[in-house]
């Protein structure tokens, strides 16, 4: 029955249909006027790849660390588009993150790109592991290989495109599945709530919620189903962009700023190094923290509606519903240059 609530809610249309003709054309009269109000950007995300950690090659006893691989993948969101510095992107921040957790280097590659929606995703995967799609390559280390984990945030332009949901998750769930056959972990942010967008007004601005939320639930239940983990994005920013609008948001009001950036980050690290192994919490449920087993239409529906919640697989048609602790992030570096393709040792910091 859960199954069929939450697949009715995510590819059934819902409301619009029902609406009349003068409502429909309020709603995209408010869409071209948000679009007016956003504006084009023609600004280039910086660039943030590179290793991060370098220095904790070297550090303890035993064999060197090679680094572990990090990648990117998705939109705007996903590339840091609004931001200055490199430091500030989301792929520095969970790189330096995660070097930190790991204490090992991190070699990060971000090929998102801004205004991507779902059906990018195939080009991104294949630029991200090469022509065969195995990602076979460098055996010591070094630049080639499939990534140890990949971080992907999509869905917001498929909302603002209105493009079928049905088809949306079709995409996403193919670039998992070519992530996970190449050996990758998976970790997906689904949709943001596209509801707490300043530029938005009433009633677009409830369509629009619930549009991305349906969206964000269907999205959890195909990559959990194939292996993967799903960090709910949903309204992350909602109370505190209510609080401090022109801090979390940049100037056009629709990207996160810097402190927006970092935010998201903190909620999607421990995700990230959970699937990889290093998260020091314990992977049983604790109910005093609203977390537990649940099927997966369940725990994606409640993801969608609770920003932060992490869903894991656990075995048939169960899930993991966690909300596991934040810490703050190191301050994100200035990456060095990765190490030529064959170097399995990077060097040290200056």
């Amino acid at each position: 029955m859960a199954r069929r609530i939450v697949t009715a809610a995510a590819y059934g249309g819902g409301g619009v249909g029902l609406l009349g003709g003068a409502a429909v054309g309020l709603l995209m009269a408010e869409a071209r006027l948000a679009r007016r109000r956003v504006g084009e950007s023609d600004a280039v995300p910086p660039s943030a790849d590179g290793l991060y950690g370098a220095a904790l090659a070297h550090q303890g006893p035993g064999a060197r660390r090679t680094p572990l691989r990090l990648a990117v993948l998705g939109d705007s969101t996903a590339a840091g588009l609004g931001v200055r510095r490199a430091g500030q992107t989301p792929g520095a921040l969970l790189a330096s993150g995660l070097a930190a957790v790991a204490e090992r280097p991190v070699l990060l590659r971000n090929v998102a790109v801004p205004g991507a929606r779902s059906d990018d995703l195939e080009r991104q995967v294949t630029e991200l592991l090469g022509g065969d799609g195995t990602g076979g390559g460098d055996e010591a280390g070094g630049t080639g290989g499939a990534p140890d984990v990949c971080a992907v945030i999509v869905g917001a332009n498929d909302v603002t495109h209105r493009v079928p949901p049905a088809r949306s998750v079709r995409l996403l769930s193919a670039a998992v599945a070519r992530l996970r056959a190449a050996g990758c972990e998976v970790v997906v942010g689904t949709c943001p709530d596209l509801g707490t967008i300043e530029p938005v007004a009433q009633p677009l601005r409830w369509m629009a919620r619930r549009t991305s939320r349906r969206l964000a639930a269907a999205q959890t239940i195909a990559v959990v189903e194939l292996g993967g983990r799903t960090v709910s994005l949903g309204d992350l920013l909602g109370p505190e962009f209510e609080a401090n609008p022109r801090e979390l948001f940049g100037p056009d009001h629709y990207h996160p700023s810097a402190e927006g950036y970092a935010t998201a980050a903190m909620a999607f690290l421990p995700t990230l190094c959970a699937a990889l192994g290093l998260w020091p919490e314990d992977e049983r449920p604790d109910a005093a923290r609203r977390e537990g087993i649940l099927p997966v239409d369940r725990a994606a529906v409640a993801a969608a509606e609770e920003a932060g919640t992490e869903v894991a697989a656990v075995r048939g048609p169960w899930a993991l519903l966690k909300h596991r602790r934040r810490r703050r992030l190191p301050e994100a570096e200035e990456a060095l240059p990765a190490p030529p393709q064959g170097a399995g040792t990077p060097p040290a910091l200056p």
